[in-house]
């Protein structure tokens, strides 16, 4: 069993994960993500950070929310360790209803297309492809994806 909350970007438990995230993110896509990633961002009003943790308090995932507009957050630096099966799911759906409960109407965010594991996660959760946004205009190797939240119970 996996419990789910809100902690901060800065702490040991989140710097381990990130790192892990970094390091898995440049041998699949040859970049880190660590330039589009400032944990200010997720520290503010209407943003968080989140860590989950296995049933031995060890950290098997973690993800954050950033808000884009009043209705639009944006989901970064989600990860799972792989190591406690859904820890990815749980943590999604953990996030979505943490971006409801905030007034959020819609999560958007950005993979590399060559990331197929996240892109098909993504799509298997019901996120769809949108234009590129943002920092992410432009970029051929971007895939940005969203979900509207308010049909979601």
């Amino acid at each position: 069993m996996i419990t789910i909350g809100k902690s901060s970007p800065t702490s040991a438990d989140s710097q381990a994960l990130i790192e892990q995230l970094s390091a898995e993110l440049a041998a699949i896509t040859g970049d880190s993500g660590k330039s589009h990633f400032n944990p200010q961002d997720v520290s503010g009003a209407r943003a968080l950070w989140a860590v989950a943790k296995d049933e031995n308090n060890h950290p098997v995932g973690c993800g954050a929310l950033r808000p884009l507009s009043d209705t639009t957050a944006e989901l970064k630096r989600m990860f799972s360790t792989r190591a406690y099966p859904g820890t990815g799911a749980a943590l999604l759906a953990w996030l979505e209803e943490a971006a409801r409960t905030m007034g959020y109407r819609e999560l958007w965010l950005e993979t590399r297309k060559i990331n197929t594991r996240a892109v098909q996660f993504y799509l298997k959760h019901g996120y769809a492809q949108i234009d590129n946004y943002g920092p992410y205009v432009g970029r051929e190797e971007a895939i940005c994806l969203a979900k509207r939240l308010t049909d979601q119970a």
